[in-house]
């Protein structure tokens, strides 16, 4: 499952232990694209990783601290500080590393 932030609070992902926060916005093309394979991982490692949505237009004060420039941007959060950032669409297999940080 992925936790939608609202009102630029980030708090619930940086007080995960593991945390991967997709910026991104409804407009986009390969946001809409990953959504569903952001939504599959979610499921598979529910319980060792949590999955966050931050909509760019609803929460710009966010994507401006963490200077997302193009989007779909994800950071890896790991105890509340980032610790991997990529931008695009990537396909699960690639993610998934990603996240495990192969």
């Amino acid at each position: 499952m992925i936790t939608e932030i609202t009102n630029n609070d980030l708090s619930a992902a940086l007080a995960a232990p593991k945390a991967v926060v997709d910026f991104n916005a409804t407009w986009c093309g390969p946001c809409s694209m990953l959504a569903p394979i952001l939504e599959e991982l979610s499921n598979e490692m529910d319980g060792q990783v949590a999955f966050f949505g931050v909509d760019t237009d609803e929460n710009q004060a966010l994507a401006i601290e963490y200077r997302v420039e193009s989007i779909p941007t994800l950071i890896l959060f790991e105890n509340g500080q980032p610790v991997r950032q990529t931008v695009g669409y990537m396909p699960k297999e690639t993610l998934k590393n990603f996240v495990e940080g192969k």
